[in-house]
């Protein structure tokens, strides 16, 4: 009995944060209030306190699970990917890509964090958090970018850092421009070849290269 208790809690902090995500796109986040959530999720709002501790709490968590797809994912692509790194994450910046047009979560998601979220009052706290999961980001990308020129597979004169802050702000910048225009281009048919773009300027391009030193 306690087990099934435990599932439904489960359900339901699963569903709250389903209808909060449809809400927060629909609505935007700073007009869209827990009252609103609960009534829209069928809960009282005791129910959404016992889960949440605020709105910028159910945003939070709402990205956490986002996050952890493409964790799972970066697991999936090294085990098919052993000894190519570069595959790894190539595979990895079409999904995020693809996934922003075919997965309704994730265009969501992306759709409140680029227009539909105002980063005040109560959730002046989020925007401190996501410059955290920013910078961590980098290193993450620097880290993948490393192991990829130990595999011998980019330049080992590759200035890391500038290619990290370049490929989150490429990325970002497409799916931005997407879910602002969805008609202008077909982001899940080019999502492979800009990714291809983005590699090939790692490869060639000299301004992302380190001076010899003279």
């Amino acid at each position: 009995m306690a087990r099934k208790t435990k599932q439904q809690a489960l359900e339901t902090r699963q569903h709250i944060l389903d209808v909060a995500l449809r809400l927060f796109s629909q609505q935007g986040v700073s007009s869209t209030s827990l009252a609103d959530i609960a009534k829209a999720a069928g809960v009282t709002r005791g129910a959404i306190y016992w889960h949440f501790k605020n709105k910028s709490d159910v945003f939070s968590e709402i990205w956490e699970l986002s996050e952890s797809s493409i964790s799972d994912l970066e697991t999936e692509y090294r085990a098919k990917f052993p000894e190519d790194p570069l595959s790894v994450l190539r595979e990895i910046l079409v999904y995020i890509l693809e996934a922003t047009v075919i997965e309704e979560r994730r265009r969501l998601m992306m759709e409140i964090i680029f227009h539909k979220c105002e980063f005040v009052g109560e959730m002046a706290e989020v925007q401190q958090a996501q410059r955290s999961l920013c910078l961590q980001s980098y290193d993450r990308i620097e880290q993948a970018l490393e192991e990829c020129i130990n595999a011998k597979l980019l330049p080992a004169s590759l200035l890391t850092r500038r290619s990290a802050i370049l490929m989150r702000s490429y990325i970002s910048g497409i799916m931005e421009n997407w879910l602002f225009s969805p008609e202008l281009f077909d982001l899940k048919k080019e999502a492979r070849d800009y990714v291809a773009i983005l590699l090939e300027m790692y490869q060639f391009c000299p301004t992302l290269r380190a001076t010899p030193a003279s």
